[in-house]
């Protein structure tokens, strides 16, 4: 038992270094998180797919990329990178203080292709139009397949940008390029400005993000589209809840006043009591306040 207690502790420790580092430069890049085997694994199962889906339309998707979601309902090995426990905990300590519970924001495998230009530089957060530079509304997490080298389409990044908000556009002299082995994962803000790079090499550079943001937000990726209960019902309980089968409480993303957690069940009753979904803080006055009507009445 202290063993577990002390495993779990140092787990949390590391965590909380590594967010020091995100919430500091704005990006940082942990090595050696998934064994090559794993990445290979979901890169073979989602090859038929990059090789069917057609190029993107548009200048800020890329008419020499290619994009699709729903990772996680094309390949069982999605999972281990979606909820890999460390990247769950920086995601909870980044994003923790401003809502009850984070969500899965998008799992989306990305291919650029020989030819890409780079795109134009952005910041993930500007999606949502709440004011900026109060809090953090997502963190995303860059997974390659393939070596990410500055030649082949790397992410570029622009370290610090985070805390320049209101200087918009940056010096190109001023980024890097996120160079990293499959395993690796490269975590941004969304306050980050960063970009996909150009790749002016024969092959494609593959990969997949997935992000997280804040519980009460509306995700990038509709997620109870992409993973509709019959869907859902194949997931373990926490990964359902990561998708969006979980109240934000208070009472936020209900079915029928209820936990949407309700809709993987076998038999969905036809009739369901609205139920409270309360934060702790709330709780507590409400009781004192129905006791005081009680007494008066």
């Amino acid at each position: 038992m202290q063993s577990s207690a002390r495993r779990a502790s140092e787990s949390g420790a590391h965590a909380q270094d590594w967010a020091g580092e995100l919430l500091e430069r704005g990006y940082c890049i942990i090595p050696g998180l998934l064994p090559g085997a794993t990445v290979r694994a979901l890169h073979d199962d989602l090859r038929p797919r990059f090789e069917r889906t057609p190029f993107c339309v548009g200048d800020f998707y890329g008419s020499r990329t290619k994009r699709f979601g729903g990772i996680l309902k094309h390949s069982t090995h999605a999972a281990a990178f979606v909820q890999h426990p460390l990247i769950l905990e920086i995601a909870q300590a980044v994003l923790g203080p401003y809502c009850d519970r984070f969500q899965l924001n998008l799992a989306q495998a990305v291919e650029i292709w020989p030819g890409e230009s780079e795109q134009v530089p952005h910041r993930d957060q500007d999606m949502w139009r709440g004011p900026k530079g109060e809090l953090e509304y997502l963190i995303n997490v860059m997974w390659p397949f393939t070596p990410f080298r500055s030649e082949n389409g790397a992410t570029v990044v622009w370290p610090g940008s985070h805390r320049r908000l209101s200087e918009g556009r940056l010096a190109r002299s001023e980024a890097i390029s996120t160079e990293m082995e499959p395993g690796s994962a490269m975590l941004f803000l969304g306050s980050t400005l960063h970009c996909g790079g150009a790749n002016r090499t024969a092959q494609p550079r593959s990969g997949m993000i997935t992000g997280y943001s804040l519980g009460w937000l509306k995700p990038y990726e509709n997620q109870w589209l992409v993973y509709p209960p019959h869907v859902a019902r194949t997931f373990s309980p926490e990964l359902a809840a990561l998708v969006g089968y979980q109240q934000h409480r208070p009472n936020l993303g209900n079915y029928e006043g209820q936990c949407p957690s309700v809709l993987l069940r076998d038999d969905v009753p036809e009739y369901l009591a609205a139920t409270d979904e309360l934060r702790s803080e709330q709780i507590k006055p409400l009781a004192e306040f129905k006791a005081s009507q009680r007494a008066g009445e």
